[in-house]
């Protein structure tokens, strides 16, 4: 199993929140996208497995917010961002690192969101064998 932490509060730039050129029509990365996929890779890359994992891969991943005294620690974070587009831009990360050829090897995915005097990101990522 791989486990890492990125310190600081999550970003809350998404992968979707992707900007459109009103001349051309392309979509381009906000800067905010930016500041978050440049933090992510700075820790993912240093916690890399050596080679890509083959397998069936488990992703759990909590994303850990700052309360600053309103909540208590562990407390679910029922506000936006939506976990689902938060952990988009991270998967994305970890395949551009080469934790995995795929991100469709993700067959057990938890996200948890939730308040915490520390904030950070826990990641753990683990190849399976078969269905556990």
């Amino acid at each position: 199993m791989i486990t890492f932490s990125i310190p600081g509060n999550p970003p809350t730039a998404t992968a979707q929140q992707k900007g459109q050129n009103r001349k051309t029509g392309k979509y381009y990365k906000t800067p905010e996208l930016q500041d978050a996929e440049q933090k992510y890779m700075a820790y993912v890359a240093q916690a890399r497995p050596p080679e890509p994992i083959t397998g069936p891969v488990q992703l759990h991943v909590v994303f850990m917010f700052d309360h600053r005294g309103r909540h208590k620690d562990g407390e679910a974070k029922t506000t936006r961002p939506d976990t689902d587009n938060m952990v988009k831009l991270l998967k994305d990360v970890l395949t551009r690192c080469g934790f995995w050829k795929d991100d469709a090897q993700v067959y057990d995915e938890r996200v948890l969101k939730v308040w915490d005097s520390q904030p950070r990101i826990v990641v753990m990522v683990e190849e399976m064998s078969k269905y556990e």
